[in-house]
């Protein structure tokens, strides 16, 4: 079982992040799919996975698997794509719900709902283990400034990018103006 971090009154109001990807009908039948983010801090840096094909960063994270908890998953996409060991969750700071269209004939809109949680991890590492498509894509975790990542993600989003570099981005720039608030620290 992995500790809970103590929830603190500045995340009392989290962050919800709605993205429309193309002319969709998002109010109908919605297939979900449901994914957990890990927010890592050390001193002024974050805990990101920097894609050398994108040239994008990522919060690490994944979509969770059939009877898993919010914390397991976090254990294991941390392990998979950092090799970090989770030691605490903390509270949700916030989540981010991305609507494109559907492959699936019986629905409308395919959602990906990423709930964004304050993590521990601790000072020991192993080899990251990413999945065949992590590895295609550079996948590499490292420890980068708030501002140095939000400003590379800027950056990309001026070419053509993945889908996700969107939901990051937006996700830098709300944590961004947490720490200019002094909420981040």
């Amino acid at each position: 079982m992995i500790p809970s971090l103590s929830a603190t009154p500045e995340w009392a109001d989290p962050f919800d992040i709605r993205l429309v990807h193309g002319q969709i009908h998002c109010e109908g039948r919605v297939l979900e799919r449901s994914t957990v983010r890990a927010v890592v801090l050390r001193g002024d840096r974050l805990l990101l996975v920097h894609s050398r094909v994108n040239g994008d960063l990522m919060f690490p994270g994944g979509g969770v698997e059939a009877g898993e908890c919010h914390g397991t998953a976090l254990a294991r996409e941390l392990l998979e794509e950092c090799g970090a060991e989770l030691l605490a969750v903390g509270p949700l700071l916030g989540q981010t719900r991305e609507y494109r269209a559907a492959r699936e004939p019986d629905y409308d809109a395919y959602c990906i709902r990423s709930s964004y949680y304050l993590c521990q991890v601790g000072e020991g590492w192993s080899e990251p283990r990413p999945q065949p498509y992590e590895i295609r894509l550079g996948f590499s975790p490292g420890w980068f400034a708030l501002d140095e990542a939000l400003q590379t993600n800027k950056t990309q989003l001026a070419g053509p990018c993945p889908q996700w570099t969107v939901r990051e981005t937006r996700v830098l720039a709300e944590l961004h103006r947490w720490h200019e608030s002094g909420l981040l620290a």
